[in-house]
């Protein structure tokens, strides 16, 4: 049962980090202005898919997961 506990404070961290940065993101430098992201405008129509910003995204993630499981087996 201790380990539920550890997951329920983890997972609430994790929500508590992404609406932080969901309410910051527009003053976020250069995320979702990066080259490669693709954004269409049309007389009715907007499209926008942020393909660069979800690869480094994607990286710094991987990069920060690996480092805590390599860092808490120790």
């Amino acid at each position: 049962m201790n380990e539920v506990g550890k997951l329920f404070i983890v997972f609430g961290i994790a929500i508590v980090g992404i609406g932080i940065l969901l309410t910051f993101f527009d003053k976020i430098p250069l995320l979702g202005k990066l080259p490669g992201d693709i954004s269409v405008k049309k007389d009715n129509f907007q499209f926008y898919f942020p393909l660069t910003t979800s690869i480094v995204l994607s990286v710094v993630l991987s990069l920060i997961f690996w480092m805590i499981s390599n860092f808490s087996k120790r």
